[in-house]
């Protein structure tokens, strides 16, 4: 049998109402046999997250403050899903002792305590779902991380899988094949024996990590939208459904501003060539958005047009600099030694830009960055300019199609938006526009209708 990987968001566990259409939705397809599960989300007349909450006890406990009422809300929401469907009250509290054994542990490594206090959330809830399952006369079994091998890197909150990970999950394809397996999400165990969690969403990776390990000609990620859209619906009214997209267009729009998937999600089953289907989990008449290797010519050259706020950008005037050997370098190096990433750096023949997710920033930096630059690299100016987003037009037809750059340019000035800088990836599949923040709403508006409408 070929095998399905089934990962399901917070929304779509955190009632009792989701878990029982999670039931109907496993019925449909025998192959479904590999279940990711998220802690609970948000729900109607619910306001936090189990996973928020996770996080506030953490914080409390690290503090040495009061954490009893976060765990207590944590328990009552547990019985509240599980105990009608029938999960005995015996299993759930036996389950729920996890919590109280965790946040009771060892805090020496603020870090290490607090994955393993916040990887509770859905460690629990794929034991109690296992439980479910069975009380519904389905052959299912919980799988911890640990059991399994999901070994990763000991970065604590941004844990990474490591290099041979597929064969240390290769056994789970034989579980597979004689009952479900529910498997919790967001998190692996490292080399050490410690829990460590992927960055937040990360049950995304999880399922795709398993999907590449087993074989699953199908990994399904199941989510409370219908799939993704050419823009954000938040933003632009009624946006159309994209029906499919390729990996390398998935990862460009996540990378600004499409949250629908984690962004590290793809590339495992890239690997493999296994396609991700976008779902809703409450709305099972909409085939989604698959996301491929390949997709049939569209006659739209534009996939869709993705934004994200919060950069900034430091810009240096400097004569002859391309003269200097070394000097982007020396440049990108000093943002490197003080701990930061950089996101674009666009350049013209005396003029360099380095483009920053600001909110990596400490107060100190600015001021630590403009000294070492002027020390290092003796520019004649450095302008630090705050407030910009990104805009990004992504496609794998720009690859074949003139004048797309000049159409969107067209756009935005038309839209009364000023572009502060223009970058093309060197795959040519996206152009990213640089403009100010308070533009980012009207920039979206003004491409999509140029390239949707």
């Amino acid at each position: 049998m070929e095998f399905i990987v089934c990962k399901f968001g917070g929304t779509s566990v955190a009632t009792k109402e989701s878990l029982q259409q999670i039931a109907k939705i496993l019925e449909l397809k025998e192959n479904r046999r590999c279940v990711v599960v998220s802690a609970p989300g948000k729900a109607k007349g619910v306001a936090a997250k189990v996973t928020d909450l996770l996080i506030r006890a953490a914080q409390k406990a690290l503090a040495k403050q009061d954490y009893s009422e976060e765990i207590k809300d944590i328990k009552a929401r547990f019985f509240g899903i599980y105990g009608p469907l029938g999960v005995s009250k015996e299993i759930i509290e036996a389950a729920l002792d996890d919590f109280d054994t965790r946040i009771a542990g060892r805090r020496e490594h603020p870090g290490k305590f607090r994955d393993l206090v916040v990887a509770s959330g859905e460690d629990v809830n794929a034991r109690l779902f296992a439980e479910y399952l069975k009380h519904l006369s389905r052959k299912a079994v919980y799988v911890s991380p640990k059991e399994a091998g999901l070994v990763v890197t000991p970065c604590f909150g941004d844990a990474q899988p490591i290099d041979e990970i597929g064969l240390k999950l290769a056994g789970l394809k034989k579980i597979c094949a004689e009952q479900i397996v529910v498997f919790p999400g967001f998190f692996g165990v490292t080399r050490g024996g410690d829990v460590a969690t992927f960055s937040r969403g990360g049950s995304d990776l999880t399922g795709s990590i398993l999907a590449e390990a087993i074989d699953a000609i199908e990994y399904e990620n199941f989510t409370d939208v219908d799939g993704i859209f050419s823009a954000n619906p938040n933003t632009v009214a009624g946006p159309s459904q994209v029906p499919a997209l390729t990996y390398k267009e998935m990862r460009e729009l996540s990378y600004i501003g499409f949250n629908v998937l984690h962004e590290e999600a793809v590339r495992p089953v890239m690997r493999k060539k296994i396609p991700i289907r976008l779902r809703n989990t409450f709305n099972l008449t909409n085939e989604g958005t698959l996301i491929v290797s390949e997709r049939l010519p569209s006659q739209r050259d534009v996939t869709g047009i993705a934004s994200g706020g919060g950069y900034c950008s430091f810009t240096l005037q400097k004569f002859l600099m391309n003269r200097e050997k070394g000097f982007t370098r020396r440049l990108l190096s000093i943002f490197e030694d003080m701990g930061l990433s950089y996101e674009h750096c666009p350049s013209g023949v005396d003029n360099i830009s380095v483009i920053l997710d600001q909110n990596q920033l400490k107060p100190e930096d600015v001021n630590n960055i403009i000294r070492t630059i002027h020390d290092d690299l003796k520019p004649e100016d450095i302008k630090v300019e705050f407030g910009i987003a990104l805009v990004a037009v992504v496609g794998e037809g720009l690859l074949h199609k003139i004048g797309v750059l000049a159409q969107a340019a067209a756009a935005l000035s038309n839209a009364g938006v000023n572009i502060k800088l223009c970058n093309q990836g060197s795959s040519e599949i996206s152009m990213i526009f640089g403009i100010d923040a308070s533009d980012e709403n009207k920039a979206v508006i003004a491409l999509y209708k140029e390239f949707f409408k």
